[in-house]
């Protein structure tokens, strides 16, 4: 017999606030991003504002972000001046007065005769826009220009057209109605246009469109039978075969596959947006004195604080009716403290990184230490999950270059010697091994393996493999160069 009870069962957990989540989620975003999120806040919320001094463009898009939040003050003014009409308070004139003083001193507007840098700037040039303007110069028909203009808006942003030309045809609405012909000549008038290789339909297209870049007779005649036959060798680089099939010398195979590769295969890559996203590194790390520096990149960090003027104004005639105000007063504190406690939780891993990697900012790669989260997360005092998100898009600058915070962590690999070995440091020799070698007998992952082995370092061959992948250097076929 089933018997059914209801019992009441306490357990203890911890769960994540909606707030404390967003706020894991935030430490977890690049400098970037998060300052984009900052620079959304501020432009919604009236009581943060750009801090005096932060108007240079690379720390922290103040223009943009002054115009905003004048703008959100402005959205305001009518919110403040119902609440200090409601009020009775005696101090009532003297606010009134000190908002407008500051209304008066925030506004930096240029007079209408002034240049703005927006005029100064120039329009970014997309694809289509390039090839309308060459066929806007050629003595064609009103027709002909319509076809042609149909298959440039056709064309994806590598410059290729992916549409077959037949479902063309049912975009053209011309007199009398084009043809399959009609359309091949309009692709071929495009295909004449800068860039080259422009209205391909396949990568063998595109770089045949633009073989005539090759001044030498025998060269462009053997790299039109290489793209037109032997695409899949080339890729391959497949030297060996293809001066066999060919019957040319494997030294003369190479340069014409050299010149094929100088080629572009997306000319559509040329025009398009310019706004192109850089590393930015949020740490600055420099030798001063003897001693290793470590200072936050001033370009990320969001310079705003709080409007205390607003606050105060809020807080001595809030009514129930602006509980709104309220939550933007609370979420301009929360923001604040948001940054603050960011860059600081950054600064203290980038110094206990430094602390630990001395030598590999000293002797270069090979001079990595083994590192793990759990030493800096117990440096720091905080959770090794804490430093993880902190080390996630990260970066920082040093003498060596720019590094992500997570480049700086490896484990151990124990040496013949029993000494402790980090996987940057095989990678690094690796790359040494890899340079030096003779570019006609370079070296297969076997023998880079027999070598390590030498140096007392054990590594499996497969390991080899996978730091070379790691290190984007092509296997051994690939590598081999034929000078004779």
């Amino acid at each position: 017999m089933i018997h059914m009870d209801v019992r009441a069962d306490q357990r203890q957990s911890q769960t994540l606030s909606p707030r404390l989540q967003h706020a894991v989620r935030l430490l977890q975003m690049s400098s970037l991003d998060f300052g984009q999120v900052v620079r959304d806040t501020l432009g919604r919320n009236p009581f943060l504002e750009v801090e005096e001094g932060a108007d240079d463009p690379e720390e922290f898009d103040a223009s943009d972000a002054e115009v905003s939040a004048e703008q959100d003050r402005s959205d305001q003014d009518d919110e403040y001046t119902r609440v200090e009409s409601e009020s009775s308070d005696a101090g009532l004139e003297s606010d009134r007065d000190l908002w407008h003083a500051d209304a008066g001193s925030g506004s930096r507007q240029s007079s209408d005769g002034d240049t703005s840098a927006l005029d100064l700037m120039t329009a970014d040039s997309s694809l289509s826009m390039h090839l309308t303007s060459q066929l806007n110069t050629m003595p064609l028909c009103e027709r002909d220009l319509s076809l042609a203009r149909v298959i440039v808006e056709s064309l994806d942003d590598d410059g290729y057209l992916r549409t077959p030309l037949a479902d063309l045809l049912d975009v053209v609405t011309t007199d009398p109605p084009a043809e399959l012909a009609d359309m091949q000549i309009a692709l071929k008038m495009v295909q004449s246009l800068e860039p080259a290789g422009v209205g391909a339909r396949s990568v063998a297209e595109c770089l045949e469109l633009q073989l005539h870049e090759i001044e030498c007779v025998e060269m462009r005649a053997v790299a039109h039978t290489i793209v037109a036959a032997h695409l899949s060798a080339l890729a391959a680089r497949d030297v060996q075969g293809l001066a066999r099939q060919l019957g040319k010398t494997p030294a003369f195979i190479e340069s014409v596959c050299d010149r094929i590769r100088r080629l572009d295969p997306r000319p559509g890559w040329r025009w398009g947006s310019s706004h192109i996203a850089y590393v930015v590194p949020d740490v600055i790390v420099k030798k001063i004195r003897g001693e290793w520096n470590v200072q936050l990149n001033p370009a990320i960090v969001p310079r705003v604080r709080l409007n205390q003027m607003y606050a105060d104004l809020y807080q001595r005639h809030h009514t129930a009716e602006t509980s709104e105000m309220g939550a933007h007063l609370q979420e301009a504190k929360w923001t604040l403290r948001n940054v603050e406690q960011r860059f600081s939780t950054i600064l203290d891993v980038a110094r206990a990184i430094v602390k630990r990697q001395r030598h590999f900012l000293e002797f270069g790669p090979m001079a990595m230490k083994p590192l793990g989260l759990r030493e800096i997360a117990e440096e720091i005092g905080s959770h090794e999950s804490t430093v993880s998100r902190v080390t996630n898009n990260k970066y920082m600058a040093t003498p060596l270059g720019v590094f992500e915070l997570k480049h700086f962590f490896s484990r151990a690999m124990v040496s013949a010697s029993g000494k402790a070995c980090s996987g940057t440091a095989i990678r690094g020799l690796i790359q040494d091994l890899i340079t030096e070698e003779a570019t006609d007998k370079p070296l297969s992952d076997a023998e880079i393996k027999r070598q390590l082995a030498q140096q007392g370092l054990v590594v499996a061959r497969r390991t080899v493999t996978k730091y070379r992948q790691m290190l984007r250097i092509e296997a051994v076929g690939r590598r081999r160069r034929h000078d004779a």
